[in-house]
């Protein structure tokens, strides 16, 4: 097991920003491709490729269906060991007014065994279920993947046997802070679900561009006096849908089964949790 004592989380957020800081950094002069030789191996294709579950209730396409519990809980089932993180770096280190901060990430797989038990609650299958639940009835936005860097974080050996599912709120993800700042390169291996797209309802938007502030990659725009979504860049987080006031917008997803298949293969190519 590695050897994180219950220090480690405080240390953390106080260094954490770091991250949305260097996300900035890679657009400065000279110092950013320095930032960018550094942290870009973290973020390579095999080390980082991750996906949000939209949260809103109604999602066109779907019957009865809550699309991040039915994703997430077959993950759950499928894993051969879990963690809940005690707290969300994110919101600890902005101190976090909005969520609670002890709504942590799940880590899945065996390689979560090794994460210290002062750092993270090792949990069964139906108290990682709870704990699922009890973040996206809060309104966190999931996001599931790789992300290698976690295993240096928390102290597991890269054995390809991590996987990480955070529970993002708007006001304090680095991801959604900085998606605007980072490198094309890096932005790709954030993965709209597959046949995920937004719908806008003109008759019911008025206009307000809550939408386009709510965008972490800065995707949508007034065009001929119209809300446009660019979904060739969309990345499906679906904070535009929970944003907006006049519910103007909506998800939909084409195939619930084909968006779970293709998820499931991404995660495969990278990871083992079983």
């Amino acid at each position: 097991m590695s050897k994180r004592a219950e220090w480690w989380l405080p240390v953390l957020a106080k260094i954490w920003p770091l991250t949305w800081k260097s996300a900035r950094a890679t657009r400065w002069p000279v110092i950013g491709k320095l930032v960018e030789l550094f942290a870009l191996p973290f973020m390579s294709e095999t080390n980082f490729n991750v996906t949000h579950i939209p949260i809103n209730k109604k999602i066109n396409g779907i019957e009865n269906v809550y699309l991040p519990e039915q994703i997430i809980e077959k993950l759950i089932n499928q894993s051969s060991y879990r963690v809940a993180i005690k707290k969300c770096t994110c919101r600890d280190e902005k101190t976090c007014k909005n969520f609670p901060i002890d709504f942590g990430c799940l880590q899945l797989g065996s390689g979560s065994r090794e994460i210290d038990q002062r750092i993270a609650d090792h949990l069964s299958k139906e108290e990682a279920l709870r704990h699922m639940k009890k973040c996206i009835n809060a309104g966190l936005t999931p996001m599931i993947g790789r992300v290698k860097i976690d295993n240096l974080i928390w102290g597991v050996k890269d054995k390809g046997k991590l996987l990480a599912i955070c529970f993002c709120c708007h006001c304090c993800c680095t991801v959604f802070n900085s998606g605007k700042f980072l490198p094309e390169a890096v932005t790709e291996r954030i993965v709209r679900l597959k046949g995920l797209s937004i719908l806008v309802d003109h008759e019911k938007c008025i206009k307000c561009g809550t939408c386009i502030q709510s965008c972490f990659v800065k995707n949508i725009a007034f065009f001929n006096e119209k809300i446009y979504i660019n979904h060739d860049n969309c990345k499906g987080c679906g904070q535009c849908v929970a944003s907006c006031p006049q519910k103007a917008l909506t998800a939909k997803i084409d195939n619930v089964d084909e968006a779970l298949e293709e998820l499931n293969l991404r995660i495969k190519e990278r990871i083992t949790i079983d």
